[in-house]
């Protein structure tokens, strides 16, 4: 979850020193001023106090309300609170969260303290969190909570309906709007809204008015497949089930934002040639930050300095023609650009599932035929530019025809890039646009001395 920065948090701030007071004054008053709060504003005023004071705040509140609170914190406030509590104290908060955000603050926190707080929590809700915390967190099972609601296919409306009013008053359910049938096996079996259940004849049994045509994922399945089911079918939930169709979790749609927002964040750092930070940018390491940039800008360098070793080779040709020096700048950019928007695309496109591998001889067609189209419109763009500029027939028509060549192949080099790092098993992100702009830059050198070599006539 991103932090909300100060400007977006005007009223906590203004809030602030009369919680304080309170806390100073009379703390059992606290959680009565506060209830009308939502938690997400509440935790607000916790990131504006003293980080000192969190701790007494939360204390405050009734278990159930704090640990409503600990989960709208930011990670970081909320790793520095929680891991400055005793581990029985943490516990507390911590069995009070959802499933799902119990292991996702279990894994935020120092190995050693995490396992003493697991430790502290209750059996069930232990064995729960255990579970959890198998699964990689961003597969389908690092998602899922297991707060859902099933019922036995062949119970009637009436039970059904007492059994969600029995789930909703135990504590919290937090995909209690869908409702989900199972075999005898707790194999799943069919799927209804609670409104469907709602507005069922009296005495219909559930397996007669269940949706049996269900979309389901696996606990291994990457987010962002369930996020593109999630879309695809407008689902609230997606629930998660083993090979045998046992049915193990939901992932609910609030947890399907958080990782098309991670994902996506992921994506435009890759895009930006970088390896992805695994916490926000101010919460990374300065010297994190710089090795993981450093990686890729080193390869880019040192790829770039392949076209220096191209320029050195045709020195005799740019001491004969020196007009060619003040385009190269223009032809470079020119197919460094056409590749980073064809490489944008295809990596959206494979993303959102608009473009699979089966579908790579179309794409290459079909920038092929851009390709041309672009690079004949910029090629007579330069042609004019150049003889504008006084130089003669011969040198324009290295320029046109280089600019022509150039952008053809930047826009097929972005655009199958992508795929082949997806056939690979690699993230196409990774075809970035420095990436394939140094790809092009290098093609674009060789190709324009090359041309030029074969139309000039240089003594």
């Amino acid at each position: 979850m991103t932090p909300p920065s100060d400007e977006e948090r005007p009223i906590a701030a203004l809030l602030v020193p009369d919680i304080l007071d309170l806390l100073e004054e009379a703390p059992d008053s606290v959680s009565a001023e506060t209830e009308e709060m939502h938690a997400a504003d509440l935790a607000d005023v916790a990131a504006a106090m003293p980080r000192e004071r969190v701790s007494a705040l939360l204390a405050a509140l009734s278990p159930e309300r704090a640990a409503d609170v600990v989960e709208y914190m930011d990670e970081e406030l909320r790793a520095e609170v929680l891991g400055a509590m005793p581990a029985p104290q943490a516990a507390k908060l911590v069995a009070q969260m959802t499933p799902d955000d119990r292991a996702d603050v279990l894994e935020e926190l120092e190995e050693e303290h995490a396992e003493d707080i697991l430790a502290s929590i209750p059996f069930e809700a232990r064995g729960e969190t255990e579970r959890l915390l198998q699964y990689e967190p961003d597969t389908a099972g690092g998602l899922m909570t297991t707060e859902f609601v099933s019922v036995p296919e062949n119970m009637t409306v009436e039970a059904a309906l007492a059994n969600v009013r029995a789930f909703a008053r135990a504590g919290r359910r937090e995909a209690i709007y869908t409702l989900y049938t199972t075999d005898t096996q707790g194999r799943m079996q069919g799927v209804l809204s609670l409104k469907e259940l709602l507005a069922a004849p009296e005495g219909s049994r559930i397996a007669d008015i269940a949706w049996e045509e269900i979309v389901s994922v696996r606990p291994t399945a990457d987010r962002e497949e369930v996020a593109r089911i999630t879309s695809k079918y407008d689902l609230v939930a997606v629930p998660v089930v083993d090979d045998e169709g046992r049915l193990l979790g939901v992932v609910t749609v609030d947890d399907v934002i958080d990782a098309i927002v991670e994902e996506s964040t992921e994506d435009v750092q890759r895009l930006g040639a970088m390896q992805p930070l695994e916490e926000p940018y101010f919460q990374v390491g300065f010297f994190s930050i710089a090795r993981k940039r450093l990686g890729w800008l080193t390869l880019l360098f040192a790829a770039e300095m392949l076209t220096g070793t191209i320029m050195r080779r045709h020195e005799e040709t740019l001491n004969a023609v020196t007009a060619l020096v003040f385009f190269l700048p223009l032809i470079i950019s020119s197919g460094g650009n056409s590749g980073s928007q064809s490489a944008t695309l295809i990596t959206r496109g494979l993303a959102v599932g608009d473009v699979r591998l089966r579908d790579a001889m179309r794409v290459l067609w079909r920038e092929c035929a851009q390709g041309i189209v672009l690079g004949a419109f910029l090629g007579v763009i330069g042609l004019v530019r150049a003889v504008t500029w006084g130089n003669d027939m011969d040198v324009s028509s290295v320029i046109a025809l280089t600019l022509f060549a150039v952008v053809l192949t930047g826009t097929l080099l972005g655009a199958m890039l992508p795929l082949l790092f997806t056939r690979i098993g690699v993230d196409p992100a990774i075809a970035s646009s420095p990436f394939v702009a140094s790809l092009v830059d290098i093609a674009g050198i060789a190709i324009y001395f090359a041309i030029a070599s074969q139309l000039l006539t240089i003594t």
